[in-house]
């Protein structure tokens, strides 16, 4: 399975594709417009104490305030607020905590209003972006990542990742970091630190010490609202947490920001430079690759199931509901538990995919179409479940209901990526929408594919806009000549200046227009409702 980073640099920022086996898996958007990322450390001040929430609001310079619960302080709390008071008043003469005299740990069951003063000053590190109309989601309990190991300060604890099952390893990484951590520090040894070398672990230990020592000098002079400590950018973190043996290509297409990954590269992994390239083609790295067309099919509010079927997606307030469809694949079997299992392990894998690029977290209701068979569900949950378990979000999945319902909740610490993937109708001059007209080409195939192969149709004749008769028909062995070479069927293709750029008509010989399966699906479910709502 090979994995490739595709990194397009515009004036808002970098759009950052991860592409596995040339399937978009992960797709992140890095504005240069703001300043708040997930692991970003600020000096706040706390404006407004609520003991209903047991929480605060604290001002880190947004134009909402930061939320900090109670819960969020961690039980180191008064150690960590006392070394801050003693850095910034001067007292502290390094940021080593070998002599550091620990404070009682905080209550687990205590009250916010005990705990914070309106006007106190306190350090604090973004654990959720904003969202919405909310602001970010702060956090005391400090941590800093490094490639191999989260670095805890105020804690003796070494923890290693739970997907490191090998005893004699967790055991062996335990006893290297243990021989070189500072005193007073906690670990976290994270799942790619399996089978290394502690010369390795040690530089990525020295990186993370480096960053505490500039929160140290950077927290003495800060004023509030000053960020004191910044976490990578999105680019160089999905380097961090993603680089593996099974990276084959980064690509970026400026030169900065080709310098820019160079340098870390040579930091973190100088044996990987050799997969970073310059893209220098006149033709853009999204369109060269493959990546735009795929947002555009992939980002909308119905979504195409490779096999069989479609997805329907929809964004609540509250939550994110996807329906599952058949389409034309409920034709296609005889036995309708079958037809139900297939489409929707089909689906299940496109709806797991679909949450790890849409960056949908919260809680996602998935409804499935309805099969009988407890084992025909449980299948469907495994495989979702199969497919997630490569997501670096926590998730939860639930067994599927009765109604054919599968509950998931995901973690969610920035907004879901939108794409909008609608066009200005170029027919009515932008006052509607059409869906994207890259995506009628397919959508033409499938039904040509589906007309002579499925429904052994013959002498059928398609009506298209101009520009895509041209398309069809041009070129010395035009698509249209192509069909007749893989079905041994002509298709006559006629200009229709009448038809928008993504609608079409396809006719049979006697000049009847025949309705598309797809057409015929929908129809089918409107009438369903009607009925429905009949009764």
């Amino acid at each position: 399975m090979s994995n490739e980073l595709v990194i397009n640099s515009t004036q808002e920022g970098e759009r950052i594709a991860l592409l596995q086996d040339k399937r978009l898996i992960e797709y992140h958007f890095d504005r240069n417009d703001t300043n708040y990322s997930v692991g970003d450390i600020f000096l706040g001040t706390v404006k407004k104490v609520m003991p209903g929430l047991n929480a605060a609001f604290v001002d880190i310079g947004y134009e909402k305030d930061a939320f900090l619960h109670y819960g969020d302080l961690g039980e180191q709390y008064n150690s960590f607020t006392k070394w801050a008071r003693t850095v910034q008043s001067g007292r502290a003469t390094s940021a080593g905590l070998e002599k550091f005299t620990f404070e009682p740990v905080l209550d687990k069951v205590g009250k916010a209003e005990n705990v914070f003063k309106k006007g106190q000053q306190i350090v604090v590190q973004i654990i959720k972006e904003p969202i919405s109309t909310k602001g970010p989601r702060v956090s005391t309990d400090i941590s800093m990542a490094g490639r191999y190991l989260v670095l805890m300060p105020f804690s003796n604890t070494i923890s290693v990742s739970k997907k490191i099952v090998s005893k004699a390893e967790r055991d062996r990484l335990k006893r290297l970091i243990a021989s070189i951590k500072p005193d007073n520090f906690g670990v976290i040894i994270r799942t790619v630190a399996e089978g290394r070398e502690v010369a390795e672990l040690d530089k990525d230990m020295q990186d993370m010490v480096a960053k505490w020592e500039q929160l140290y000098t950077t927290l003495r002079t800060a004023k509030p609202n000053d960020k004191v400590l910044g976490e990578l950018g999105r680019t160089s973190s999905m380097l961090r947490d993603m680089l593996n043996e099974s990276f084959d290509s980064i690509m970026v297409d400026a030169p900065t920001m080709y310098e820019e990954m160079r340098g870390y590269l040579q930091k973190i992994a100088p044996d990987k430079l050799g997969l970073l390239k310059l893209h220098n083609s006149k033709i853009k790295i999204f369109e060269q690759t493959g990546i735009e067309k795929q947002l555009k099919t992939l980002f909308g509010k119905t979504v195409t199931v490779p096999g069989g079927g479609y997805l329907v997606i929809e964004h609540t307030e509250a939550l994110h509901v996807i329906d599952v469809n058949s389409g034309s694949k409920s034709n296609q079997e005889n036995d309708q538990e079958a037809t139900a299992l297939m489409i929707n392990m089909l689906a299940a894998k496109e709806v797991a995919r679909q949450l790890r690029l849409r960056d949908m977290g919260g809680i996602i209701v998935v409804d499935f179409i309805d099969m009988r068979s407890a084992e025909s569900r449980k299948k469907v949950e495994d495989a979702v479940r199969d497919v997630m378990k490569h997501d670096k979000a926590k998730f939860t999945v639930l067994p599927i209901t009765k109604f054919g319902l599968l509950q998931i909740t995901r973690q969610r610490v920035r907004p879901a990526e939108n794409i909008v993937t609608g066009e200005v109708c170029p027919t009515c001059g932008g006052t509607g929408k059409i869906s994207a007209s890259i995506q009628v080409t397919d959508d033409i195939d499938n039904s040509i594919d589906d007309l002579l192969v499925n429904q052994n149709q013959s002498g059928i004749t398609l009506s298209v806009h101009p520009f895509l008769h041209a398309y069809y028909t041009k070129g010395l062995v035009s698509r249209q000549m192509k069909w007749y070479l893989k079905y041994y069927k002509w298709v006559k293709v006629v200009k229709d200046s009448s038809l928008g750029l993504t609608d079409y008509r396809i006719e049979d010989e006697r000049g009847e227009e025949i309705q598309l399966r797809s057409q015929a699906a929908a129809m089918s479910r409107l009438q369903d409702r009607e009925v429905e709502i009949e009764d």
